[in-house]
């Protein structure tokens, strides 16, 4: 391996795959390595059964859409998470365009996005949802119905043994769909490495120090045998290690990353892959999270596609473990703790005490009782159809907050020096749907001085860099007409 790289990418998944692809379309002749610890890409959050591949963009997750205090909807959060994965799809189309993705079914599946709700509050709030909806251009073919009938065609396997006298209703948009962004990590990095760039898998990054000349010497060891490998420097870094992404930036000590924590929070799925149950289910459907329950408890039972298979998965079940990764150390949180960060820790714990509680239940929760949840989408599914697999971790951000000392965040957050040389992403959902503009704004704020050289190049690819989908309905339409005729999907 070369030992002077222009750009050094820590980990495997999307997000370094997404990053490399970007600065590789926009500066060919750069140096890039990736450095990967297990022993083969997108082994933890990128996987596609660690995560539910929904394709995020707010069409069926009703978190995105709160109902305010005076009974109105905010769709506020809804239209730009889809503004977001716009981003994402008009990448992926110039990548399939250009020959650096393949057959796009590879890697993305039409799946129609539903959101379902029983009871008759929730039956008035998914109603004023739709009406909120509708009129939008990046909602546009959005249906409603409190029609069971109708609700059975689009999702034949949730309506049988349901109560006639219980109010239901539901949503659905054909241009939902289902992302193996596991698949389109390997695919992304395929060609960075068919274009020159190095991947060395089975070794960790242990140490990142700033050195006089500018440069950051990154030091390696091999994860199996912990022998050294000979130390590389990088003009740029970016630590897209999922949940060790806090504990490398912590040792860089860039002071950008005082004050932030990590909350991991583990989670499970139930699975099927009985050919006769999943061939009556062709969607994804999100439910509503009980009242007090953090958005992470969503429930919603989803149709996977992997490797040309079907498969449903219904979840996510909440636990607690203190690995930062699926594949990490139970000393995890414990090692994250700094002088800087434990008080805003403990102020974001003291403030999220509901999630503390929900997190209790989860665990205390008998197989009996989970099973019961998976009933209420799924009234006549049976225990024996059915198996428990484990999802990736996620590691919630913690950080300080002038009011409340401390804040438990939900999302992602970009973390970089003041001098640009190094960034590191923090957080989780919806980061992989959003893992295009989550890149670009880090390129924006890294590379300020190339952008006026670069922004021709990101037009090229994203024509809707630095505008609104939503301020112009026929820009709209035509830019999710033109993606999904070029992924293949429902526009």
């Amino acid at each position: 391996m070369k030992k002077t790289v222009d750009v050094a990418l820590i980990g495997g998944g999307i997000m370094s795959a997404t990053l490399g692809t970007l600065l590789s379309k926009l500066q060919p002749d750069w140096d890039i390595q990736i450095f990967e610890r297990l022993g083969d890409l997108a082994e933890e959050s990128s996987n596609p059964w660690n995560n539910a591949g929904t394709g995020h963009s707010a069409l069926c997750e009703l978190n995105y859409t709160p109902q305010t205090s005076d009974g109105s909807i905010d769709i506020s959060s809804a239209v730009k998470v889809n503004e977001q994965f716009q981003v994402s799809r008009q990448f992926w189309s110039h990548l399939v365009a250009d020959g650096s993705l393949p057959e796009p079914s590879s890697f993305i599946n039409p799946t129609p996005h539903m959101s379902f709700v029983w009871g008759e509050t929730n039956v008035e709030y998914l109603r004023k949802r739709f009406e909120a909806l509708k009129g939008h251009p990046l909602f546009a073919g959005m249906e409603y119905s409190e029609d069971p009938a109708v609700i059975h065609g689009w999702a034949p396997l949730m309506m049988p043994g349901r109560r006639k006298s219980e109010p239901v209703a539901a949503t659905h948009i054909a241009s939902g769909t289902d992302v193996d962004f596991g698949a389109l990590s390997h695919f992304m990095v395929d060609t960075l490495v068919e274009s020159g760039a190095q991947l060395n898998t089975g070794i960790r990054v242990t140490n990142l120090t700033k050195q006089r000349d500018g440069l950051w010497k990154i030091a390696l060891r091999h994860d199996v045998g912990e022998t050294p490998v000979e130390p590389v420097t990088a003009r740029f870094v970016f630590v897209g290690a999922g949940g060790y992404a806090l504990n490398l930036l912590q040792k860089s000590g860039i002071k950008e990353i005082r004050g932030f924590g990590g909350f991991p929070v583990s989670g499970e799925f139930l699975r099927t892959d009985n050919p006769e149950i999943v061939a009556a289910h062709s969607a994804k459907v999100y439910g509503k999270a009980s009242v007090g329950s953090p958005p992470m408890s969503v429930p919603h039972l989803d149709l996977r596609m992997v490797n040309g298979q079907g498969s449903l998965m219904f979840g996510p079940y909440a636990g607690f473990s203190p690995k930062f990764l699926k594949t990490g150390s139970v000393l995890d949180l414990f090692a994250s703790i700094r002088w800087h960060n434990l008080l805003p820790m403990v102020a974001a714990g003291l403030s999220n005490l509901s999630l503390v509680k929900y997190l209790v239940g989860q665990l205390m929760a008998s197989p009996e009782t989970k099973f019961e949840e998976l009933q209420n989408f799924v009234p006549n599914a049976t225990p024996e159809d059915w198996y428990s697999i484990t999802a990736g971790q996620r590691v919630q951000v913690m950080k300080k907050d002038p009011k409340k000392i401390g804040v438990l965040q939900f999302g992602t957050e970009v973390v970089s020096s003041a001098d640009g040389s190094i960034a590191g992403l923090l957080g989780a959902s919806p980061g992989a749907s959003t893992a295009v503009p989550i890149m670009l704004g880090l390129v924006e704020k890294c590379f300020p001085e190339r952008m006026n050289e670069w922004r021709p190049k990101i037009e090229k690819m994203i024509p809707s860099f630095g505008q609104q989908l939503a301020d112009s309905p026929e820009f709209a339409h035509e830019t999710l007409e033109r993606t999904a005729k070029a992924l293949h999907i429902r526009p």
